[in-house]
């Protein structure tokens, strides 16, 4: 790569700014998203939950119904950069690794790494907690914590996967591997350069050039002759790849709009049993099927305290729909799209032991067929014990009553025609 007093050559420039401006990109798919916003805070809790877990010996001896299990699935369901990030924490019984299950002393090394990131305030407090992981040389583990680093401090450290570290390796003519801390922080050095380069393009938050080097490392944006950083990437691969993007692209269109409807649905039934309606505040923009404008057009401008801290407050207004009555949330809805079940889930968590006083019933809004999904996701150890636990609303339900309720509901309770208890 070239050194950082140099001008991007034309050629990089070129691909930063295809990059940026394909729809079909990482960094309009994933990036400029409202489920990686609203990732931030449901992750930091769950790497919370993580290291209590382990110091209190309640961390299983497999991945599977640990907690960590929970946050590696909240992660892997941003999609495309995060798809098969859990995998490096798979326990693989034959293989003894990564040795954090039945390895007291490692298992609390990584805790007290985790612990150390979360609590940290300065970029070098958590190269030292990578330096003192990494000197434990846990077996199978490698630089597999370096997704959960981004959640917790995505201004000075990347993602991190096989297509980052390959696109970076394209770019900058390295051979970084990918089971080396040492070689994640030499590409994160790289990263930092590069991001600096191009403030007008990218952003302080390392997910948007994360997502350049995903796309160049799959070959995406290294279609058109670029040879200096072109992949050896085959044609039918490469074409395999673009459709499967496309496809992925109309399908969170298609979700995206009954996303928008189901919550159009939730504030008109809202406001006809006389309650004040919030909508999440990254879905302002989306558009209103009964009012003709913008969902953010009905909502209120602003949330009441609701006596909350202000970290907790705002994990609380990216809530789907809130009902309100007198200042205070009387019902509280999160409408799940294909892969948010986890961070739905926990957001509404979140909210319920935020206000255990006066916790408000919750719903999870989802497609029909899923409430078997629904169902197995509850009875996880890390919800199993939720004395507030949410019911379900089916997409087709809310659709199909929708008016009835508004002409015939004279209260929140009236959902109980079409929830099902879980």
């Amino acid at each position: 790569m070239e050194p950082s007093n140099a001008n991007p050559s034309p050629e990089l420039q070129t691909l930063v700014q295809r990059y940026c401006g394909d729809p079909e990109s990482v960094y309009h798919t994933w990036f400029l998203g409202e489920e990686r916003l609203k990732a931030f805070r449901t992750i930091r809790r769950g790497i919370q939950v993580v290291v209590d877990d382990i110091f209190q010996e309640r961390f299983p001896r497999d991945y599977r119904g640990s907690s960590l299990e929970v946050v590696m699935t909240a992660i892997a369901e941003q999609k495309q950069v995060f798809q098969g990030a859990a995998h490096a924490f798979y326990w693989k019984p034959k293989l003894r690794i990564p040795d954090i299950y039945e390895h007291r002393e490692n298992q609390l090394g990584f805790a007290r790494f985790l612990d150390e990131a979360l609590k940290a305030t300065r970029e070098d407090q958590v190269l030292a907690a990578i330096h003192r992981l990494d000197a434990l040389r846990i077996k199978g583990m490698g630089p597999a914590a370096a997704n959960l680093l981004y959640f917790l401090h995505p201004t000075v450290f990347p993602a991190f996967n096989t297509a980052i570290l390959q696109g970076f390796n394209a770019l900058a003519g390295a051979k970084l591997k990918l089971g080396s801390w040492r070689d994640y922080l030499a590409m994160r050095e790289g990263i930092l350069d590069l991001n600096g380069r191009f403030p007008g393009h990218f952003s302080r938050d390392l997910g948007a050039v994360s997502g350049f080097l995903f796309d160049l490392g799959i070959g995406k944006i290294a279609m058109n002759g670029n040879v200096e950083v072109a992949l050896a990437f085959e044609e039918k691969k490469l074409q395999k790849t673009l459709e499967k993007r496309h496809q992925e692209v109309l399908a969170d269109l298609l979700e995206s709009s009954q996303h928008a409807r189901m919550q159009a649905h939730l504030m008109k039934v809202g406001k006809a049993l006389g309650c004040q309606v919030w909508v999440a505040r990254n879905d302002r923009q989306a558009p209103d099927c009964h009012g003709g404008g913008r969902l953010g057009e009905r909502s209120l401008s602003v949330l009441p305290p609701l006596g909350l801290a202000p970290e907790v407050l705002a994990t609380v207004e990216l809530i789907d729909v809130l009902w309100l009555q007198d200042n205070r949330v009387v019902c509280a809805f999160e409408v799940e799209k294909s892969t948010s079940i986890y961070s739905g889930i926990l957001r509404l968590q979140d909210l319920s032991l935020s206000l255990p006083a006066s916790a408000p019933p919750m719903y999870l809004v989802a497609p029909d067929g899923r409430e078997g999904e629904v169902r197995a996701q509850l009875v996880r150890p890390i919800f199993r014990e939720l004395a507030n636990k949410p019911a379900l609303i089916a997409f087709s339900d809310l659709e199909a009553h929708c008016e009835a309720l508004c002409r015939f509901g004279s209260d929140p309770s009236v959902l109980g025609r079409i929830a099902k208890g879980l």
